[in-house]
C-alpha cells in the first residue's frame, strides 16, 4: 500500500485492518511472562470477529490470564473511527472456558451491549480499562495519537499495532526516547496483509479476495508498538567501526557527528551521535541513551548560512559539502553510548 493510499486511508477513516492470528502469535510469544494473573484489554475489537479475542481465549490457561475483556465500536457514525461496524457496541469478559480452545473460529460468541457507542474514549470503555493490566490490540491509525496518550495518562502496559511513521510524531518520539515505548520485535521490515470490511475499497497496488470473499491489502511500515519488555531488547550492538573526522563529519547546525548506517557507529566515540531512524530496530537502553532528534535539536540552517547554499525545508541536520555549500540530512536521532560515557 502506497504512502498515498494510506493517508487516503486514514482521511477518510478507513482503519479497520484486522490483524492475522498468525502475526498475533508470532508477536505474542515474545511476552508470555507477562500475562499472568493478568486482566486483558482488546478494546477495538468485536469478540465475535477479532483474532486478537481468538488468540487469548485459545491460550488463556497456557498464558495463566486472569481475565480477557473485548470491546467494539458501533454506532450510526461508522466514519468516526473503525473496528467493528455493528449497529450496536458490544462487549464480552472471557474468564476462561465455554470455548473451543484449539482457537475459537470468529463467529456467534455470548456477548453483552454496551450502553454507548463502544468509542474508546467514552466513560463506559474507560471504566473497563481502569479494570485492564495490558492493553493488546490493533487501534485505528488515524487516532493513535489520542489513543496512545490515553494508554499513558492511565499508566496502562500495552502491545499495540501502528504505523512506523507514528515514531515522527513529537508525542510518540518523547516516549521512545524516554523508555516508555519501544519497537516490538517480530516485524522489523516489509509490510503486513490486513483482512478489511466488505465496502473497502481495493485500490492499493497489493489486495487480494479469496475464495470466501474475504477482502485482503498489504500495508507497508507496519510495527508493533509496546512497553513490555522482552529479551532480545536488551543485546548489545556489536559495534566494529573506529572513529575518524573524515569518517564521520560534523554538522554544520548540531554538535554532533553522522552516522549513515546503524552498523557503522563507532565503538570508540563518547560524544553525540546523529544515526538513521531505522537505529531504534537495533536500540539497547543499557548501551545507548536517546537525548532527542534533528526536528528539535538544530540550529535553523539560516542563522549559520548564506541563502542558496543549502535546500530549505523543516528542521534538519545539515552537512557542508566543502564549498560554502551544505546537504540537508534526513531525519536524524542522536544518541550517546552509555558504555563510554
Amino acid at each position: 500500500m502506497t504512502t498515498a493510499s494510506l493517508t487516503a486511508a486514514r482521511q477518510a477513516k478507513q482503519d479497520e485492518f484486522y490483524t492475522s492470528l498468525r502475526d498475533i502469535a508470532l508477536e505474542l510469544e515474545h511476552y508470555q511472562d507477562h500475562f499472568k494473573n493478568k486482566v486483558v484489554y482488546c478494546n477495538c475489537d468485536d469478540p465475535r470477529a477479532s483474532n486478537f479475542f481468538r488468540y487469548f481465549a485459545a491460550n488463556f490457561e497456557r498464558l495463566s490470564i486472569k481475565k480477557v475483556i473485548a470491546t467494539c465500536y458501533g454506532g450510526g457514525n461508522v466514519d468516526q473511527f473503525g473496528r467493528g461496524r455493528s449497529d450496536q457496541a458490544v462487549y464480552l469478559e472471557y474468564t476462561g472456558g465455554g470455548l473451543d480452545k484449539s482457537a475459537p473460529a470468529p463467529g456467534p460468541v455470548a456477548v453483552k451491549t454496551l450502553a454507548g457507542d463502544g468509542d474508546f474514549r467514552s466513560d463506559e470503555c474507560i471504566k473497563l480499562l481502569l479494570q485492564a493490566d495490558i492493553v493488546v490490540t490493533n487501534p485505528p491509525f488515524s487516532l493513535f495519537r489520542e489513543y496512545v496518550a490515553q494508554l499513558v495518562e492511565y499508566k496502562k502496559q500495552f502491545l499495540i499495532i501502528g504505523n512506523m511513521n507514528a515514531v515522527t510524531y513529537k508525542e510518540i518520539f518523547s516516549l521512545f526516547q524516554h523508555n516508555q515505548m519501544w519497537y516490538g520485535p517480530s516485524i522489523r521490515s516489509g509490510d503486513r496483509e490486513f483482512r478489511v470490511p466488505d465496502d473497502y475499497p481495493l485500490t492499493a497496488a497489493s489486495t487480494r479476495v479469496d475464495s470466501e470473499g474475504n477482502r485482503y491489502v498489504r500495508v507497508k511500515g507496519v510495527r508493533w508498538f509496546t512497553n513490555l519488555d522482552y529479551l532480545s531488547r536488551h543485546e548489545e550492538l556489536d559495534l566494529k567501526m573506529t572513529y575518524s573526522p573524515e569518517a564521520y563529519p560534523k554538522y554544520a547546525n548540531f554538535d554532533a557527528i553522522n552516522v549513515n548506517k546503524t552498523m557503522h557507529i563507532p565503538a570508540d566515540y563518547a560524544g553525540l551521535m546523529g544515526v538513521p531512524i531505522s537505529f531504534l530496530d537495533k536500540h539497547n537502553p543499557d548501551q545507548f541513551e536517546i537525548l532527542g532528534s534533528s526536528k528539535t535539536l538544530g540550529q535553523p540552517i539560516s542563522k549559520i548560512a548564506e541563502k542558496g547554499t543549502y535546500q530549505q525545508g523543516g528542521p534538519r541536520f545539515y552537512l557542508p559539502n566543502g564549498d560554502g555549500t551544505y546537504r540537508r540530512m534526513y531525519d536524524r536521532i542522536v544518541i550517546r553510548n552509555r558504555k563510554l560515557a
